[in-house]
């Protein structure tokens, strides 16, 4: 769905920054600005270095002075608000209102959320206009969250309502066969550290129990490439060098 971020009467520029780099990381790009603090807020110093990078978001976003012109094309607008309001709409989480927006045959919607100014939240006359008051469950005691922090939830889940992004594969692929050392290299290797084990008084010759078997499965597991040998081995030669120079 068209997804639109409005922050109204932003006072701080670093905000505006969080706020294009949340919504890149989410996928989102439409920013509108309304009457923020500063006009060249987009090009200031602080924004562009909170922006950690989400820079074609702050080059294609817009500043308007009024909320009707921010509101133009949008059919369904979230405001976010921790208090409700008397005579507003429904408050509701945010992950339960997403769900219905995108539940199968739910109409397509042009959505926008609202955050209001840092210093006094949203205003009452326009959380108003809006469909719903979205509130982040937070601490009861404690439930202010930072402009950018609370888009941040917001665009997290309003993408997973929206199916989400794959996680790439967390576990590295195997080492290609061709690649790997093979049985001679880490059996020298393992005769090494065998080596280097007694000299360093960790392995008892006459009492090895299994040791070396255990090491043995262990780095076959860790299917060693042949640099990585040279290090083990390199590694063991350090260790049997201490050692005799101990004595």
């Amino acid at each position: 769905m068209k997804t639109r971020f409005i922050l109204i009467e932003t006072s701080h520029a670093g905000n505006v920054g969080a706020a294009a780099r949340a919504m890149k990381v989410m996928g989102f790009d439409e920013l509108v600005l309304v009457a923020p603090r500063w006009p060249n807020v987009l090009r200031k110093e602080e924004t562009i270095q909170r922006a950690s990078g989400a820079n074609d978001v702050l080059a294609q976003a817009r500043v308007v002075q009024t909320l009707d012109e921010a509101l133009d094309g949008v059919t369904h607008l979230c405001a976010t608000a921790m208090t409700p309001r008397d005579f507003g709409p429904p408050t509701r989480q945010p992950r339960a209102h997403f769900a219905e927006l995108t539940r199968p045959g739910a109409p397509e919607q042009s959505v926008a959320f609202l955050f209001g100014s840092e210093r006094y939240g949203m205003k009452n006359e326009d959380v108003y206009r809006c469909h719903v008051a979205l509130s982040i469950p937070t601490h009861p005691k404690f439930g202010s969250l930072n402009l950018g922090s609370a888009i941040q939830v917001i665009a997290y889940d309003w993408r997973e309502a929206l199916g989400g992004f794959a996680v790439p594969d967390a576990v590295p692929d195997p080492v290609p066969l061709a690649e790997r050392a093979d049985a001679q290299q880490v059996a020298g290797m393992l005769t090494h550290w065998e080596q280097a084990l007694t000299e360093i008084g960790f392995l008892d010759p006459a009492a090895p129990k299994k040791l070396m078997p255990r090491l043995n499965q262990l780095f076959n597991r860790a299917d060693l490439q042949p640099e990585e040998i040279h290090i083990l081995r390199g590694v063991a030669k350090a260790m049997i060098e201490a050692a005799k120079a101990k004595r």
